[in-house]
């Protein structure tokens, strides 16, 4: 009898959350005199240190621990809340819709009734669409108010997150532009949104606009969604829809764990392709259909592994680098800058001064 080894499937690297996103959720609980301190003990976050992640489990578990708490699923951060349930009849009012495009125009009525502070539309030209976010009210004094970057970060990937499981499919953004100057933590839109994110800041006293946009032809998606499939979406809602990192990127799942377990090597993306018995064009294409790409894959896992291994571990900094596949540390010294805005040994210093 012939016996066959069984290799157990490596386990995934625990996506992280940027602490601007945190920072800029809590902002409306700074505007009402409210102190986070047991939301963040219940869900195990510390904020001391702004160059920390946090895992994406315990980002949607402090999500909905605070929209339970305000009972506003808008965070504290508009005119009027958000009442708890909004989501689920934002959901229920899509589900019947025999299109995306018709999908879209309900999600903008609804939150017209429930958001009346950003205004949400959507245009179509010359094989191009557009989702437009605006401020009907300015949102913040100061337009890189951490709330007001929040607001605009959440409410398009909430919108992006819901259309996407509507469709059934992956809907790629082509670029968006941000009504604010480029905050910390944008390095994290290219898994998040798209790598063309443009920073066009708002002048003080006006209102801003976002605009995201895609493909024309997607819009005439079916909505592909039925009353039980809804059920099991709404488990952990609306903080699992919009915990950053998007759950349609099946592709992308399945290159970062072949990359982490090919570590140290660092494997092209010719080689990727042949494992996944896949074209590299194909490989390409299903990236972009996913709102992502294989370099911005790579720099993710080795950004996640490092902050990990920096934290956790005794090991060098020259130690770490090899490990991560880099050729020579000076080069992981550079990426880890871009990253966290310091050098490895001032961020474990950091991270030592802290414990």
């Amino acid at each position: 009898m012939l016996h066959r080894t069984i290799h157990p499937t490596p386990p995934r690297t625990q996506a992280t959350v940027a602490m601007g996103f945190v920072t800029g959720m809590l902002a409306g609980l700074g505007r009402r005199g409210i102190d986070p301190a047991s939301l963040l003990s219940r869900t195990g976050i510390d904020i001391a240190d702004s160059a920390n992640r946090i895992p994406i489990d315990r980002y949607a578990a402090l999500y909905n621990a605070l929209n339970r708490q305000l009972d506003d699923e808008g965070f504290g951060l508009f005119s009027q809340p958000m009442r708890t349930g909004s989501f689920e009849f934002l959901c229920r009012g899509c589900l019947s819709a025999p299109t995306l495009a018709e999908a879209l125009a309900r999600a903008s009525r609804f939150l017209h009734i429930v958001l009346p502070d950003l205004a949400v539309h959507i245009r179509r030209a010359h094989g191009q669409a557009e989702l437009v976010i605006s401020e009907s009210r300015r949102l913040a004094e100061q337009p890189d108010d951490a709330g007001r970057v929040f607001a605009f970060e959440w409410l398009l990937r909430l919108l992006h997150g819901l259309a996407c499981w509507l469709a059934g499919r992956g809907i790629a953004l082509d670029s968006v532009i941000f009504p604010y100057r480029r905050p910390a933590h944008s390095a994290d839109y290219a898994l998040i949104f798209t790598e063309d994110s443009r920073f066009a800041p708002t002048v003080p006293g006006g209102n801003g606009t976002l605009v995201a946009s895609f493909n024309a032809n997607l819009l005439d998606l079916p909505i592909r969604r039925d009353e039980a499939a809804l059920t099991a979406f709404l488990v952990g809602a609306p903080g699992k829809i919009t915990t950053l990192y998007r759950r349609d990127r099946e592709m992308v799942t399945r290159i970062r764990d072949l990359l982490r377990t090919a570590l140290p090597d660092s494997p092209s993306l010719d080689a990727i392709a042949d494992r996944l018995h896949l074209s590299p064009r194909t490989l390409h294409r299903r990236l972009e259909e996913e709102g992502s790409s294989f370099r911005a894959i790579k720099d993710a896992l080795r950004r996640d592994m490092a902050l990990a291994r920096l934290a956790k571990s005794r090991d060098s900094v020259a130690q770490v680098a090899a490990d991560l596949g880099y050729a020579d540390t000076s080069a992981f010294y550079r990426a880890f800058v871009d990253w966290t805005g310091m050098a490895p040994l001032h961020y474990r210093q950091r991270l030592s001064r802290n414990d």
